[in-house]
Formats: structure tokens, sequence, C-alpha cells
């Protein structure tokens, strides 16, 4: 089993690559100097994980936040996302280039497919994610990164791209929390040998509001943020929280001195729906 005792422990990717078993979250963190300073700010509280994407529209801060921090960028694991209009052999190849480019880096560690069904691509969705797979496989080749795997892919989207696969995806970055657990795509991510990542590990700002979550964490002395963080990991999930407060940042990264006891996380494992649910990644309009 893997350790869960600080921030710099790893799963083991099915390639061999070593991945921080908590990452640091950059959706929704604005452009500018917020991102650069958010970055820099989970670099010095010791997190060694860093999840960004071309949507998120920052990657130009986040590598500037990299650079401020001083790190040597072999000690960091940084993921970035092919976004929805560039799917396709071509599309995939230019657009890592340009993420490179922004990030500021000759490499990512992983480079995800960040939505499996465009709108773009609704029609022929199936041959589309082929070809870009062929191109992330040349990528993982290539040097460009170490890692390639998808995100908010269910069972139906792998199924066909395992169809063409060379190279089984390393990881699936879904939506899960004590309110969306989705375990059939877990299920199916952990008989492939596919790492969940947990994007939104803390939900909506709702489950805060959870009174059983609250009780719990008064009982271990810690904050609803923290146990529903070490929840995750007792799960074998890939947390990725996400704050911009240099306070709360540090604060996330305080996970590793407590467990969850058996019985409460069968009762976080029932909060299903209490703070939000999945997108159906078929029905998404962009």
């Amino acid at each position: 089993m893997t350790k869960i005792s600080s921030l710099t422990d790893t799963y083991t990717l099915s390639n061999g690559v070593k991945i921080p078993i908590v990452g640091f979250g950059t959706w929704q963190t604005p452009d500018g100097e917020v991102a650069k300073e958010s970055v820099k700010s989970a670099i010095e509280a010791g997190y060694r994980h860093i999840d960004t994407a071309a949507a998120y529209g920052n990657e130009d801060s986040v590598g500037e936040g990299i650079k401020a921090s001083g790190i040597k960028r072999e000690d960091l694991f940084l993921t970035t996302k092919l976004w929805n209009d560039d799917h396709g052999y071509e599309s995939t190849k230019k657009a890592m280039d340009k993420s490179l480019s922004e990030l500021g880096v000759d490499y990512v560690d992983l480079y995800l497919i960040h939505w499996p069904n465009p709108v773009k691509f609704r029609d022929n969705w199936k041959e589309v994610n082929a070809e870009t797979w062929r191109a992330m496989e040349e990528l993982l080749k290539e040097g460009k990164t170490r890692a390639i795997g998808i995100s908010n892919f269910r069972q139906h989207h792998m199924d066909e791209l395992l169809k063409t696969a060379k190279v089984t995806p390393m990881v699936n970055q879904i939506f899960l929390n004590p309110s969306e657990l989705q375990p059939e795509v877990v299920a199916y991510n952990d008989a492939h040998n596919i790492l969940s990542e947990a994007y939104s590990p803390l939900g909506t700002g709702k489950i805060f509001e959870v009174s059983e979550l609250k009780d719990m964490a008064a009982k271990c002395g810690k904050t609803v943020a923290q146990l529903v963080l070490r929840w995750s990991l007792q799960h074998g999930f890939l947390p990725l929280p996400k704050s911009v407060h240099a306070d709360r940042i540090k604060e996330n990264t305080d996970i590793f001195d407590f467990e969850v006891s058996d019985a409460d996380m069968k009762t976080i494992d029932g909060l299903h729906g209490l703070a939000g649910e999945v997108q159906d990644p078929d029905k998404v309009d962009f």
C-alpha cells in the first residue's frame, strides 16, 4: 500500500513514473499575480505536484510561479491538459508545444485529454479521440511528457480509446469527492491500472456546511477540508485541492497526522449529492 505520511510520498503510474500523492489545483485561479503567487506559496508549503490546463488560461503564470519558487524543474511534477478545440493528431501536437512555451518548460510530467466528447467533435468523437491519443503516444515517446492520461472519461469512452491505443492511459482525472464517488468509473480505472485523480476534491462550497463532516472534523481536531482530503487519500485517490490563500494552501497540507476511522469513511461515502454532482461528458456544451 502507498505510504500516506507526507506530500512527497508517491503513487507509481503504470509506466513506472512516480507522482506525488497530493497535487495543487489551479482551476479557476485567475491568470497573473494571483496564479503566480498561489503556485509559489504551494511550493513553499511543500507541494511538489502542480496541476493546470490550457483551458484555465493561466499556464504562463503557473510557469512564472514555478520559476519564482526557485525549485529545480526535476523536483516538480507538472500536469497540463489538451483543450477540446485542439483534438486531432496535428492539433494535439501543436497544442502541446504551445503549452510548453506558455509554461516555460521543456516537458510536462503528465498530459491529459481534458474531455472525451467535446461539442466540436460530437459526431465523430471516437475517431478523433483515437487520432488525439496517437499524438499523445508520440509526445510520450518524444519526451515532451513523461506520462499520458485522460480526464472526465467514462467507461464507454475508455473502451473506445483502448480499441486502438498502444499505451493504456496512466491517469483518469475526474470529479471525485464525498458528494460524487463515481464508483463505476473508479472500478474501471482500478481494473486497468489507471490512477484516479480527484479534481474538486472538496466539492463545491456546500461541502463545508454538511453537519456530519463538521462533527467528524471537530472530533479529529481538523478542518472539514483536511478531513475530506485525508478521506480521499485513504480511498487511494489523488486529490488536487485548490486555493489562492497562502494560509489555506498551507492548512490543506496538514493531513498526515491522523486517520479517518472505518466508520467515518463509510459515513462520508454515504453523502452522495449533498454538494454537487458530476457533469455528463456527453452533454457538456463546450
